[in-house]
C-alpha cells in the first residue's frame, strides 16, 4: 500500500527576516530521515541551499516544486542513514536522457563518473541547483524507447561494444588522422592549434589501437568466462588476471587519457567553431571530430559503468 504524505510547509513570507533562516534550520533539523520540509518563499531560496550545505552538510535533497514569479516552493528532504548521493556514471547508467543534462553543462560522466553531481559542479563553478533541477526535469521529458544497456547480458554487452564502437573506431579514425594532417598542412600557419590538434590525434590513435586490442583479447574474453561459469553455476577457475580489476584499472586509466585528449581538442577549437578561411576539409574535420567524441562518451559510459561495475559484482559471486 502507498503512504500517505501529510506535506510539512513553512510560509517563509510570514516571518520576520532576521527569523527566517533560523526557523528554517530549527524546522529542518526537527525532521526525521526520510521526512520533508515545503518553503513557501516569495523569491528563489538559493543562498539557503548552500548555507544548508555548509552547516549541516550533504544530508538533504533540494527540489524545486515552483518557480516564480510570484512563488518559490521547495522541497527539502533529510536523506536517510546510508543514502549516498548517486554519481554521474550511476545517474547516466539509469537514464541517458541525464547524459544530455551533463553534455550541456561540460559534465564528464564517463570518465569522470565516478563523482557526485555536486562534486562536479564544485569543480567547474556550477550552480549546482539549476544542474539538479534539469536532472529531475529529464524524468519527465517524452523519449522514445531507450535502448537498455543496463539490462542485456554482459557478454552480449561486450560484442555490442565491439561490433557498434570497436568499429565505428577502427573505421573513422584513419580518416581523421588523414584530415588533422591535411588541414595541418593547408592552415597550419594561419592557425597554430592545428599542429596540436593533428598531435593529439595521433596519440589518441595510438592509444585506442593499443587498446581496443587488450580490449578484444584479455577482458572481454574473460568477462564471458565470467558469464559461463555463472550460467553452469560454476566456481571461478583461478585467473591468469588475479582478478578482472586489473585490467579494468588498466582500461579506465587508457579511457581517462583519450578523454584528457579530445577535451584538449575541444578547448583548442573552441568547440569545434570554423574561422572564415576554413576550406570544406577543414569544416569535415571538426565535424567528425565532434562526432567521434560524441560515439566515445557513449562507448566509455558503456564500459566504465556498466560493464565494470557488473563484471567485478559477478567476480565476487563467483568467487
Amino acid at each position: 500500500m502507498p503512504t500517505t504524505i501529510t506535506e510539512n510547509i513553512l510560509n517563509v513570507t510570514l516571518l520576520e527576516p532576521r527569523q527566517k533562516h533560523p526557523t528554517i534550520f530549527v524546522r529542518f533539523d526537527a525532521l526525521a530521515e526520510g521526512e520533508s520540509l515545503t518553503l513557501h518563499n516569495d523569491h528563489d531560496p538559493k543562498p539557503l541551499y548552500y548555507q544548508l550545505l555548509g552547516e549541516r552538510g550533504n544530508i538533504f535533497i533540494w527540489e524545486y516544486l515552483e518557480e516564480g514569479p510570484e512563488w518559490w516552493k521547495v522541497r527539502i528532504s533529510k536523506k536517510r542513514t546510508g543514502e549516498q548521493d548517486e554519481t554521474l556514471g550511476q545517474i547516466a547508467a539509469k537514464d541517458l536522457r541525464k547524459a544530455q543534462v551533463f553534455k550541456k553543462y561540460g559534465l564528464d560522466f564517463c570518465c569522470g563518473g565516478k563523482k557526485t553531481v555536486k562534486e562536479a559542479c564544485a569543480e567547474k563553478g556550477l550552480d549546482v541547483t539549476k544542474v539538479e533541477k534539469e536532472l529531475q526535469q529529464a524524468d519527465t521529458l517524452p523519449s522514445s524507447r531507450p535502448v537498455p544497456y543496463g539490462d542485456w547480458s554482459l557478454d552480449f554487452l561486450s560484442d555490442y561494444i565491439v561490433n557498434t564502437h570497436h568499429t565505428y573506431v577502427r573505421k573513422t579514425l584513419p580518416d581523421i588522422r588523414a584530415y588533422a594532417e591535411k588541414v595541418m598542412k593547408v592552415h597550419g600557419k594561419q592557425h597554430p592549434e592545428l599542429v596540436r590538434i593533428h598531435a593529439l590525434v595521433e596519440e589518441i590513435y595510438a592509444e585506442l589501437s593499443a587498446h581496443l586490442v587488450k580490449e578484444e583479447k584479455v577482458l572481454f574474453p574473460y568477462v564471458k568466462e565470467l558469464v559461463v561459469a555463472k550460467n553452469r553455476s560454476q566456481l571461478l577457475q583461478a585467473a591468469h588476471l588475479g582478478s578482472v580489476q586489473n585490467p579494468i584499472n588498466m582500461m579506465e586509466m587508457e579511457h581517462e587519457v583519450v578523454g584528457e585528449n579530445l577535451e584538449e581538442i575541444r578547448r583548442l577549437s573552441n568547440n569545434y567553431a570554423l574561422p572564415e578561411d576554413a576550406c570544406a576539409s577543414y569544416s569535415l574535420l571538426y565535424r567528425m571530430l565532434d562526432e567521434f567524441e560524441e560515439d566515445l562518451h557513449l562507448h566509455i559510459h558503456l564500459e566504465n559503468n556498466i560493464l565494470f561495475p557488473k563484471a567485478l559484482d559477478l567476480e565476487k559471486q563467483l568467487n
